[in-house]
């Protein structure tokens, strides 16, 4: 089985690492990082850089796609080599997925239309002008879509897809070899639990 996991410019890294680090450690899976171009691509921190090993040309019928979401997914919003290369892979992948707001660059390429998915919280409502139905869940499944709500919810939703491919004894065993058991010292994690003046403190990072 071949997971295609694309990188461009400004990608978040826990987005498409997370889920690499899950279904990377399925039986019988090849992962492949694949871009427009072959070479290095830089996060959206600009500290961290993934080699893309393939092009988009390289990589025809992945049995498994994801994007990953990030400040640069607003430069892959427009149609072109991308959304060309995902319509032609959804065609044949049994599963076609996203983290956070790369779920609007499937939208954006017409593959989300009628659906349900998430995203991202602050991009959330955006989905809608898609044609999108958007979820405020974690990880929604419809059809052979599965999209992941933002960043660390990519490991989530990849374990969710572990399961669903090699059996829920296999996906808990990566589940274990990763000790994925969060505890995290706040509960700050969601719009609903994290405090006003930490939704503020967010939004204005998120929007300068």
């Amino acid at each position: 089985m071949q997971v295609a996991v694309v990188l461009y410019p400004g990608f978040t890294a826990l987005d498409v690492v997370g889920p690499y680090e899950v279904l990377g450690r399925l039986p019988d899976v090849e992962v492949v990082f694949v871009a427009e171009r072959t070479g290095l691509v830089r996060n959206d921190l600009g500290s961290l850089l993934i080699e893309a090993m393939a092009t988009l040309d390289d990589v025809t019928s992945p049995d498994v796609v994801l994007i990953g979401g990030g400040p640069g997914q607003s430069a892959q919003m427009s149609d072109g080599p991308l959304h060309r290369w995902l319509r032609d892979v959804d065609r044949t992948s049994a599963w076609t997925t996203s983290v956070c707001s790369g779920a609007l660059i499937l939208a954006a390429a017409g593959l989300l239309t009628g659906r349900r998915a998430t995203t991202h919280w602050a991009a959330l409502d955006m989905l809608t002008e898609f044609g999108v139905t958007p979820s405020r869940d974690r990880v929604v499944i419809d059809g052979h879509y599965a999209t992941a709500a933002g960043v660390s919810a990519g490991i989530d939703m990849a374990l969710t897809l572990a399961g669903l491919i090699s059996g829920d004894d296999v996906a808990q065993t990566v589940q274990l070899i990763i000790e994925y058991a969060p505890e995290p010292p706040y509960h700050s994690g969601s719009v609903d639990s994290a405090p006003a003046t930490v939704r503020k403190s967010a939004i204005e990072i998120l929007t300068a």
